[in-house]
């Protein structure tokens, strides 16, 4: 196992307690416990144990739907669904949060679909206008309201660094000459797109893109090009071509970074693609020592590049 992964924090908790490497424990000031807006996904419990093994407490704040019910139930936690900022501000306050982090998947819903409490009725004419924009947009509007309420957003990797993609190859295989091509197109490709506030992801296959993120997410992207492949839909080589992630160009990296996981490295598999190219220390990778031996199984690279692209 590459060093990268080895040194990754492992944590697990049993009865609520946090067990982690001691020398993997972030040092933070004891400003309150830290209150960690919980999506899907295994992040928020990484993230949490981190925290914890600090020396200071936090508070979940599982979003419904999307945060898992039983994990989240060993630590300290509230239950709040989208739009109820009202509800959030008060037991955040009750409980002395001041510092706020967000962090795990949830899906982007339609301003009709919220649900807002009292507390955000006259925020409404104000949401509706972040809604009409890209991710980014309605994620940096979203961190301006907790600001002006007297919360601090910091972002997930500040608390807990070790969740960060690191640079060089995970696993046993490496990109050939042509995958490296690929993968500076790609990264040329996303940071065109940045202004535009699309997405964090395209596929390239010897020098041609085949799909672009947009609104669907990594995973329905990767899923609609293996459908194509399937179809004969599209002529590329089957085990060619990348997937390339990275930040947007200005991107408010407290709410929002790519991120990869086992589930990214099942949909490259479906996809018959090559392998995984994520820009270093500006990407989450989910469970890593997972994401390895997926890699390895499903004989895919994956690889953290600097932001130029160059590989070694």
């Amino acid at each position: 196992m590459p060093r990268a992964i080895a040194r990754a924090v492992d944590p697990s908790v049993s009865q609520g307690k946090a067990v982690v490497a001691e020398s993997h424990a972030v040092a933070m000031p004891q400003e309150g416990p830290l209150a960690i807006i919980c999506g899907g996904g295994s992040l928020p419990f990484v993230v949490a144990d981190t925290v914890i093994a600090s020396g200071r407490r936090v508070v979940l704040f599982g979003i419904r739907g999307c945060a898992d019910p039983q994990r989240i139930a060993a630590y300290r936690h509230y239950w709040a669904g989208l739009g109820q900022f009202g509800l959030f501000c008060r037991l955040a306050r009750r409980d002395g949060c001041r510092d706020v982090v967000f962090i795990g998947s949830v899906p982007r819903p339609a301003p009709w679909q919220l649900r807002p409490d009292i507390g955000t009725l006259r925020l409404l004419p104000r949401i509706f206008r972040i809604f009409a924009g890209g991710d980014d947009h309605l994620l940096t509007g979203v961190a301006r309201i907790f600001e002006e309420h007297g919360f601090r957003l910091i972002g997930a990797h500040e608390v807990a660094p070790h969740i960060l993609m690191p640079l060089g190859v995970l696993g046993q295989r490496q990109p050939g000459e042509g995958d490296k091509g690929d993968i500076a197109k790609g990264l040329g490709l996303l940071r065109a797109m940045s202004p535009f506030d699309v997405g964090q992801g395209a596929v390239v296959a010897d020098g041609r893109v085949l799909a672009v993120e947009a609104a669907e997410g990594t995973d329905r992207m990767l899923a609609s090009l293996a459908d194509l492949r399937a179809g004969s839909r599209i002529a590329a080589a089957l085990r060619r071509g990348v997937l390339i992630k990275a930040a947007k160009l200005g991107q408010d990296r407290r709410v929002d970074l790519p991120s990869v996981g086992p589930q990214t490295i099942e949909g490259a598999a479906r996809a018959m693609l090559a392998g995984i190219a994520v820009v270093a220390g500006s990407a989450v990778i989910a469970e890593p020592e997972r994401v390895v031996a997926a890699a390895d199984r499903e004989e895919l690279f994956v690889i953290g590049v600097p932001e130029d692209g160059r590989t070694p």
